[in-house]
């Protein structure tokens, strides 16, 4: 009796974790995707902070824990997605799955301090790759979509997904800005730069009537060849970088900050085009809460088309007094999906 108990109680879990990563409508689903959204937030946070003096230093073995218990999560998330896969190849080699398993590698090969890993340029795309993670936040906001119809109220869902896109626009566009042109004027690339320039000089010495300037280091855009100066050196943060990608997406235009680099001007100008397009979602959905608000209109054509379609207990209940159904096949109709449900009964009502 305890055998059959125990494999009851296996299936029971086993079911329960299935749900958990493939069924949006359980609440298993629901809760472990508000405990990944939660570490990606975090992980977010921790990735722009470390890019902060002297919180960077002060606190790094606070910041890697946070990073490794993240990490932790997110792996059970990947493995658990490519286990419970119907076509695990193919989710391995789709976007989302290169997303998840790219999100989590660079922490792995970070641990193992491997020899070939330890270059500047290969550490810092490194550490770029992990604001990919921002990415599968905003794919639960789309998977939400879907469950919008259940909700109360549809525009509180509607502004939820907007501020996660614009969540993971800026913080996407604003780590890409730090790195691209920021990383040109870090302290790391300065000194760098400096330690090469005195080696050179001590080779060949300035003239006597040179400027103090010319023994003093500058960056240079590695595709146009300009000199940055030392006042245009904005980005010298992920914080920082924020406040720029904040006021381009608002305005579709420069403030007090601008990228003055070749890849910096591209990062630029795709900021601004996707603030073009959250600003028409938000004046969107803006424009339903006033029609809603103020006129009293529904919220969309599906809330006034239900007043007048039956319910699906309706149907099923009106084919079985016609006994075109048994019970058995009314129980299955009502665990039907929306499509496989009409086409069921269009299937049965034609016959």
């Amino acid at each position: 009796m305890s055998s059959v108990n125990a494999v009851s109680a296996r299936a029971t879990e086993q079911g329960v974790w299935r749900a958990m990563f493939t069924d949006p409508r359980s609440k298993a689903f629901g809760r472990w995707v508000a405990v990944i959204n939660f570490w990606i937030f975090i992980s977010c946070l921790t990735l722009a902070l470390e890019t902060v003096e002297p919180y960077a230093t002060d606190h790094a073995d606070w910041f890697r824990a946070v990073e490794y218990l993240a990490v932790a999560f997110f792996t059970v998330d990947y493995l658990s997605n490519l286990y419970l896969a119907s076509n695990r190849v193919k989710y391995f080699f789709s976007f989302w799955g290169l997303v998840d398993l790219i999100s989590i590698v660079p922490t792995y090969l970070a641990i193992l301090n491997l020899t070939a890993l330890q270059g500047g340029k290969v550490l810092r795309l490194m550490r770029v790759v992990r604001v990919l993670r921002v990415l599968k936040m905003a794919k639960m906001a789309v998977q939400s979509i879907a469950d919008s119809v259940k909700s109360s109220n549809p525009i509180v869902t509607n502004l939820r997904i907007y501020f996660i896109a614009l969540f993971s626009v800026m913080m996407i566009s604003s780590t890409l800005m730090f790195y691209m042109e920021g990383s040109l004027y870090s302290a790391e690339h300065m000194a760098q730069g400096q330690a090469a320039l005195d080696a050179h000089l001590l080779i060949n010495p300035l003239p006597k009537d040179a400027l103090p300037a010319d023994a003093k280091f500058s960056p240079v855009d590695p595709i146009s060849g300009n000199v940055i100066p030392e006042d245009k050196r904005f980005f010298t943060s992920i914080p920082a970088a924020m406040w720029w990608c904040i006021v381009t997406l608002t305005t579709t235009g420069y403030g007090d900050m601008y990228p003055v680099t070749f890849w910096g001007r591209v990062i630029g100008g795709a900021t601004m085009l996707l603030g073009l397009v959250l600003f028409g979602i938000l004046m969107n959905i803006v424009g339903k809460t006033i029609m809603v608000t103020l006129f009293g209109e529904q919220l969309d054509d599906k809330a006034s088309q239900a007043e007048h379609e039956p319910s699906r207990d309706n149907v099923v209940r009106m084919l079985t007094q016609l006994q075109l159904i048994n019970e058995g096949q009314a129980t299955e109709l009502k665990s039907l999906g929306a499509e496989e449900f009409k086409a069921r009964v269009q299937r049965v009502t034609s016959t």
